[in-house]
């Protein structure tokens, strides 16, 4: 902050079951050792979570927390209130990004040309049973009950 006085801060999140699973299953190139391990995932989410929670306190009104959900739930919402907080306008291709014919590298490359969607949104369900290790780790409280439920069933 003493760097950057005017800085803004995205604390983006994503429900952490769905993070650590998605981040689990895509095999990341080297440095991304945490990715590797159910147990690691946890643990990072949780640190993430730590972090947030630090810098929120420390710089209040400088960080806008968006949750993944909101953002599936409401494109449009969700884009104008980040531009919103970076003073930046609104434009129609922020929410038509799929449509773009520019190169992309990224892990998920081909969902950069899809619109948003909710198709990673529980995908770690199937796998419940394998999952009590990441239960361990992360932190219940971040956990909806009936998912906690069905990972110890």
């Amino acid at each position: 902050h003493a760097i950057l006085p005017n800085a803004k801060i995205i604390d983006a999140r994503r429900y952490p079951l769905d993070c650590c699973f998605s981040m689990f299953k895509q095999l990341f190139a080297q440095g991304q050792e945490f990715t590797y391990g159910l147990r690691e995932a946890g643990a990072y989410y949780n640190s993430y979570i730590k972090l947030m929670n630090h810098w929120n306190d420390v710089l209040p009104g400088k960080i806008l927390r968006v949750n993944n959900e909101d953002v599936i739930d409401d494109l449009e919402g969700q884009v104008k209130r980040i531009l919103n907080f970076i003073d930046i306008p609104f434009e129609e291709n922020c929410v038509s990004f799929h449509k773009t014919e520019r190169s992309v590298r990224t892990a998920s490359s081909e969902q950069v040309r899809q619109p948003i969607n909710k198709k990673g949104m529980g995908r770690w369900k199937p796998y419940a049973k394998h999952l009590k290790p990441l239960l361990e780790t992360i932190d219940n409280k971040l956990l909806k009950q009936e998912d906690i439920d069905l990972i110890n069933s």
